[in-house]
């Protein structure tokens, strides 16, 4: 096969304002709230009349779509880039950088948390590509708990979906205690994100083990 076509000078306009439609929805989003986010309001800080976005987006829950997976993309190259998908690290290591990336980009990009691990818009549900990135980092995540009961880390019989569920409910609960409690702190001295290493240190500790089921 041959390499792919280069996009044309009309097609990276395109690219170009669409990603600055998304910039201004995110800077929106920032400022009233995710589900305060408009056509109109982002046509006006651009510059120009709503019915020229329909060119771009054919409505509100089309902006919200790539809004959701521009999030999780960037999350993932977030965590891509400080090496917590190496298959060949420490898994134990990958753990903890990872959960400590995804932690920091999360609170550090409100607008974009808000959307993608909440449900603030009512009637907004992503689509199947959208989606698709969550799906990619959640089966990764999956696959890095193995790992670690391979490696001796966690139990033998642990049970990997309730280790992942349980671990989603920790790293979920910090990330949301620190943009409602303490929004704008800095990741390393947050009043929430400070203790992620010792919540992640009871919950290896509750896993090494694996109670019985309640």
């Amino acid at each position: 096969m041959g390499a792919a076509t280069p996009p044309d000078r009309r097609q990276r306009r395109r690219q170009e304002t669409i990603e600055q439609v998304l910039d201004v929805a995110l800077d929106v989003m920032a400022e009233q709230g995710t589900a305060g986010l408009t056509l109109g309001e982002v046509a006006r800080r651009m510059g120009i009349r709503p019915p020229s976005l329909y060119g771009y987006f054919d409505g509100k829950q089309a902006l919200y779509d790539a809004l959701f997976e521009r999030g999780w993309r960037r999350l993932q190259e977030a965590i891509r880039a400080a090496g917590a998908t190496d298959e060949d690290a420490d898994p134990l290591t990958v753990l903890r950088n990872g959960t400590a990336h995804l932690v920091r980009w999360a609170v550090e990009h409100p607008a974009h948390s808000a959307l993608m691990f909440w449900r603030p818009v009512p009637g907004f549900a992503p689509s199947e590509r959208a989606y698709a990135p969550a799906l990619e980092l959640d089966a990764q995540s999956r696959a890095l708990l193995v790992r670690l009961r391979d490696a001796g880390v966690l139990a033998p019989d642990v049970d990997i979906d309730r280790a992942y569920r349980t671990w989603t409910a920790l790293v979920g609960g910090v990330i949301s205690q620190q943009l409602s409690n303490a929004p704008g702190e800095p990741f390393e001295t947050g009043a929430f994100t400070a203790v992620l290493p010792d919540v992640m240190d009871m919950w290896l500790a509750h896993h090494r083990r694996n109670p019985p089921a309640r």
